[in-house]
């Protein structure tokens, strides 16, 4: 990702792996380094596009939920849109943290990269010690939301629930098949909890579960990723990952950034929450109603009447933290109408979580 140079310089967000990410990674090929840390939007949201006018800086890395924060706040004022910043300097971008909706990919590559730069959707986790699926720029076509193909000497495979594999073309539970250098090899203190979480019985117990659900097309063998798999909701016993509806919710021209989680239903099995952030002011009363019910038909429209949400809950933002990871779990608990009772001291917009509470 980072190229073999000293005048390469890059602009990343500082995470739980940024000893890899930050120290490791940039110093052993020479890179010079941007290091961003704090809120995207402060002083304003142009902050990521003048530093890197300023600084020249070539590579840009980030997380598709602070895109759509950006999108959003370069839509209400074109003073902080990209188009009024020097960004020629940039010759590639890259994406990590979450899948990333096709609409938002193309934003990036049009606004951020000009149509020009190769935008690296790249998937790992902190246990894989660095890429494991992501194209190769310039190598390997690119598909908006497709994080593409696994990297050299990456086992990637498609299972059902007992560890089958499933066609190309069906969803079904990512998996690692063989073992590759950086692995995670244990967890400290605790070895057989690292077996039961790691390698499960139930798949076998001699595959790598990566905990995310997948869709490999049916032709190129592209991955797409759909969301964790603890994310996916069992509607009318339709399977159906997060991902799969805010996508077609962040495709409505009126919509920002919209995050899914399932709630118990008693008629349904499991009912649909959609938190959604505009484009514009934050409706309430009848106007948000209003909006609500249009935003059903869309994505039954685009998807089909099962996966209409049953609640939607209107904000200003959505509550993230401090590097813009989306906090599920206490989405989760405003679905259920529980008092937030968990730590939101790392939340850089606590507040919002009140806004968040009425379904519509």
């Amino acid at each position: 990702m980072l190229a073999h140079h000293t005048r390469s310089k890059v602009v990343s967000p500082s995470r739980v792996t940024g000893h890899t990410y930050i120290a490791y990674g940039p110093l052993a090929v020479g890179a010079t380094q941007v290091i961003f840390e704090g809120v995207p939007t402060h002083p304003d949201a142009g902050r990521f596009w003048e530093m890197i006018a300023r600084h020249k800086v070539s590579i840009f890395y980030t997380a598709p939920t602070a895109i759509r924060s950006l999108i959003k706040a370069a839509d209400a004022n074109a003073e902080v849109h990209p188009a009024r910043y020097d960004l020629s300097s940039l010759r590639l971008l890259g994406t990590v943290g979450e899948p990333i909706s096709p609409d938002t990919w193309e934003w990036y590559h049009r606004h951020i990269g000009s149509g020009r730069c190769p935008v690296v959707d790249t998937f790992w986790q902190t246990e894989t010690g660095g890429h494991m699926i992501a194209p190769l720029p310039g190598a390997t076509a690119l598909v908006p939301g497709s994080c593409a193909l696994a990297l050299p000497g990456i086992t990637a495979s498609v299972v059902d629930e007992t560890g089958q594999p499933v066609p190309n073309g069906s969803g079904g539970i990512l998996v690692i098949r063989r073992p590759w250098p950086s692995m995670i090899r244990t967890i400290w203190g605790d070895p057989e909890r690292f077996k039961q979480s790691y390698f499960p019985q139930e798949l076998g117990g001699d595959v790598y579960l990566a905990g995310d659900g997948v869709i490999r097309d049916s032709n190129s063998g592209y991955f797409t990723i759909t969301g964790r798999i603890d994310d996916v909701m069992n509607v009318s016993g339709h399977r159906m990952g997060t991902m799969e509806i805010e996508s077609p919710l962040v495709a409505h021209p009126l919509v920002a950034e919209a995050a899914v989680v399932g709630r118990a239903d008693d008629v349904t099995g499991e009912a649909i929450c959609a938190f959604v952030v505009l484009r514009r002011a934050c409706p309430t009363g009848d106007e948000a109603r209003e909006l609500a019910a249009d935003l059903r038909k869309w994505v039954g429209g685009q998807i089909g009447p099962i996966a209409k949400p049953k609640d939607i809950r209107f904000g200003d933002n959505l509550p993230k933290t401090r590097s813009g990871k989306i906090m599920r779990r206490l989405l989760r608990s405003l679905a259920k109408g529980e008092a937030i009772s968990q730590d939101v001291s790392t939340l850089e917009n606590p507040a919002v979580l009140s806004q968040l509470g009425e379904a519509f």
